[in-house]
């Protein structure tokens, strides 16, 4: 195996080991969202199932408990055996898992598929993560980092569009969408060859134990992250069921809602980076907790269609400028023998949140309504801007003294 080069020796954009991680990040998205399209027509598939109005938004975050779960055990792996062969073998039980729920004849055998599915894409995460970390350093390390997140973002708007198109046809056509990722696995296979770092081997320009109390910082990125994730995923479990609250057509508003956020995201996600140069970490973070504090404020109120994609458009913008910056924060903090355990964290509260989300809003949303759930969510950014902007000021003040 060849030792790699820590730092990118070309621009990130003409780096093909940069497009193979990218190309996993976008998997991301789709491992949840982008059955969202498709749960109305579910819902009429199956409307003398049992327990259908809690099972069908259980398919949009089911695969996230399987993550959370499988994640550190597979970022244990990943330090083990290797990222690269973790990675592709993760792509493609990705592909022949996620087609599953083309054919599968019953709500309850999807919802099964679905939690099956956060398996490979624990595999994913973790392998995709700890080869950022491991090829990428300083700089380099968060502008990537942020490219990944736009990744994400497009990627997702990608997915999102053709899912909401396929299931304006059938409910069942947005699962064949998985089947993508099956063009990319022999593309990462062959530039990935030498990527990882060997062995206990540190990257350079990072210490060989990490920074002090690592651990500590990783579980507070990982804390964050998981709260955040809880409140944004009240966008692609809920979208569908507000919009026809509110009379308006539950697939192609949630085609619209959700592919804007993910334009936006995407957008947020590229000036992450120059706004942490510019502001610092804590200020970059609070101005992206209040552009999403602002969107669900918006949401609560939005009556159409194109009202409800702008209030998305800051959710995901926001959501866009903060997610960067918990992924970095782990990284940077951590031994390079430890990046893959990292990553699993990092991957698992990720994913705990977006499973955790509809047990929160869906008491909430059956007991006030989704006007008075946005407005709760939109309070609580709001409290989170003020947070990250105090911890910024402190820690100003305690350089310069």
């Amino acid at each position: 195996m060849h030792a790699p080069s820590t730092t990118a020796p070309r621009p990130i954009w003409r780096d093909p080991r940069a497009h193979a991680l990218l190309l996993a990040a976008t998997l991301n998205i789709m491992t949840n969202a982008t059955v969202s399209p498709a749960l109305p027509g579910l819902a009429g598939e199956f409307a003398d199932a049992p327990d259908t109005a809690l099972l069908l938004p259980l398919l949009v975050s089911a695969p996230s408990l399987t993550v959370a779960l499988a994640a550190p055990f597979c970022g244990a792996a990943v330090d083990r055996w290797g990222r690269r062969p973790l990675l592709v073998l993760g792509v493609v039980l990705f592909a022949l898992v996620g087609t599953a729920g083309l054919v599968l004849p019953t709500l309850g055998g999807i919802l099964a598929s679905r939690f099956l599915l956060g398996l490979p894409m624990a595999l994913i995460m973790t392998a995709q993560t700890a080869l950022l970390g491991d090829i990428y350093a300083g700089e380099a390390r968060g502008r990537f980092s942020s490219y990944q997140f736009a990744a994400i973002n497009w990627g997702g708007f990608v997915f999102i569009m053709l899912a909401s198109t396929l299931a304006g046809q059938s409910a069942r056509l947005p699962f064949a969408v998985y089947a993508l990722p099956l063009l990319f696995a022999p593309f990462m296979w062959r530039v990935l060859a030498g990527a990882e770092v060997p062995g206990r081997r540190p990257a350079a320009g990072t210490a060989g134990e990490g920074r002090r109390g690592w651990a500590f910082v990783v579980a507070v990125a990982a804390g964050g992250q998981i709260l955040t994730g809880a409140l944004f995923f009240l966008m692609p479990t809920q979208i569908p069921f507000a919009a026809e609250v509110r009379g308006l057509d539950g697939a192609a508003t949630t085609g619209l809602v959700l592919g804007t956020l993910m334009l936006a995201g995407g957008v947020g996600a590229l000036g992450a980076q120059p706004l942490r140069m510019r502001f610092g970490r804590a200020a970059t973070m609070a101005l992206g907790f209040a552009a999403m504090g602002a969107g669900f404020a918006a949401l609560a109120g939005a009556a159409t269609g194109p009202a409800m994609a702008l209030a998305g458009a800051a959710i995901g913008a926001g959501f866009g400028t903060v997610s960067p910056h918990f992924v970095t924060l782990a990284l940077d903090a951590a031994p390079a023998a430890r990046r893959g355990m990292t990553a699993g964290i990092v991957t698992m509260s990720m994913y705990l949140g977006r499973f955790l989300s509809p047990f929160g809003s869906e008491p909430m949303i059956a007991a006030h309504g989704f006007a008075v759930t946005y407005d709760a969510t939109a309070v609580v950014f709001a409290v989170f801007a003020v947070c990250a902007a105090a911890a910024g000021a402190a820690h100003l003040v305690a350089r310069e003294s």
